[in-house]
């Protein structure tokens, strides 16, 4: 099998090259080149329209990272942006005061999330996560959180610890996904004391395979929370409004007392939410502070007002779950019959392709192979983090993402056999 030809990402380099004078690192956190393949993909991208994007070195690609999450619709959905637009330039959208559309997306929330009773609007995933902690904690008074999944970069929960004092972090305890056993034994230790479990209803590990609860995993926390009288917290920023309107908990039947929402809720403009039961949300009114100069701008409140709409009368998730689902079986088919040790987990609105570990290492290059030539063929994906799919993949863009898949797979089977 022929290797793909390597892209031109002469611009983005020098652009990268630029940004480490003026920025450290020259791009954080997720996006910097390390956390996909150095000297591969591009670092800059220039436009976005629909599944495509292109680079600013001409390059375009067929997307399946959706900006991390937040792209259920597609790059520029005209009919979002034309209502943040009228918004902006017929009444404004940053003001001393709330404007009425706070109150039209918590009204739309009750309807569609089984937990939400109250919300609180903010604008990314961390900020709604440390809110939702911050009310458990006024509301049970107590300290210790058990945490299971990612939850943003504040100092309760990062991964890396640099500059954060140990103090901040030394009452959040750990457990894995589908292992009940651990949160058994660590509420058993510190159950007393616990004001909330925060977890991923759906498991999706940063680096790791993906996976679905266990008979029985959601309803033995909720059990667990409801016997300590902690506060359970689902982190659905990636899963409601894609895997279902209502998030994992209306597709597993598991109801949480608080829920954090952000991502796919407005197509790619920033707003978060912390919704969940009224005796639990009153907290943030009577025992505690959460402000900021941007949380009422109305921009992002129009544009989740119009999403969910597209969501619902265009049955958006039917066709997402009826699109993945026919193209991770076409995925599953080309992992059999090429064996080199390649592992498709997910469901259809989110899944991802990894390497199983071998004594020898080869699954690293394995992976490094595979994503190479995919993103050399225009196809982008992460070696490091879930697929998704959007409303605005078409059949031609799944059919040659396959044909992608296929060739890449192909290549990685003939240059380790």
């Amino acid at each position: 099998m022929k290797e793909a030809e390597k892209l031109n990402i002469t611009r983005s380099l020098k652009l990268f090259e630029e940004a480490l004078e003026l920025v450290p690192g020259g791009v954080l956190g997720a996006r910097k080149p390390a956390d996909f393949i150095q000297g591969e993909y591009p670092i800059f991208l220039e436009t976005g329209k629909g599944s495509r994007l292109v680079d600013v070195d001409g390059n375009e690609y067929i997307d399946f990272m959706c900006g991390y999450g937040p792209i259920i619709l597609g790059y520029r959905e005209e009919e979002v942006d034309r209502a943040v637009w009228q918004q902006i330039s017929e009444k404004g959208f940053c003001f001393t005061l709330t404007q009425k559309y706070q109150n039209l997306l918590a009204a739309k929330l009750r309807e569609i999330v089984p937990s939400s009773e109250m919300s609180i609007f903010l604008k990314t995933g961390s900020d709604a996560t440390t809110a939702s902690i911050r009310i458990a904690r006024a509301h049970t008074n107590k300290l210790k959180v058990m945490r299971c999944g990612y939850h943003g970069w504040h100092d309760w929960c990062v991964e890396m610890k640099g500059g954060i004092p140990s103090k901040f972090y030394e009452d959040v305890y750990e457990f894995h996904y589908n292992r009940l056993d651990e949160l058994e034994a660590l509420m058993a230790e510190h159950g007393h004391d616990t004001a909330a479990i925060i977890m991923t209803p759906f498991g999706h590990p940063n680096h790791q395979k993906m996976q679905i609860p266990a008979p029985g995993f959601l309803e033995g926390v909720r059990d667990i929370a409801n016997r300590y009288g902690a506060v359970l917290v689902y982190d659905e920023i990636r899963t409601c409004f894609r895997i279902s309107m209502g998030g994992a908990q209306k597709l597993y039947g598991v109801t949480p007392d608080l829920t954090v929402l952000g991502k796919a809720m407005a197509n790619g403009y920033p707003i978060s939410v912390v919704t969940g039961k009224k005796e639990v949300m009153m907290a943030a009114a009577q025992k505690l502070f959460i402000s900021s100069t941007f949380f009422p701008n109305s921009d992002a409140f129009i544009a989740a007002l119009r999403t969910i709409e597209i969501l619902e009368r265009d049955n958006v998730l039917e066709n997402i779950w009826e699109k993945g689902e026919r193209f991770m079986r076409g995925i599953q088919e080309l992992i059999d019959k090429y064996h080199v040790g390649a592992e498709l987990t997910g469901i259809a609105p989110m899944f991802y392709i990894t390497f199983k570990k071998d004594e020898s290492g080869d699954y690293k290059g394995k992976r490094t192979d595979f994503y190479t030539q995919l993103i050399r063929k225009g196809f982008f994906f992460s070696p490091y983090h879930h697929a998704y799919i959007s409303f605005r993949h078409t059949e031609e863009d799944l059919a040659l993402a396959l044909k992608a898949v296929e060739e890449s797979l192909a290549f990685v089977e003939e240059k380790y056999s």
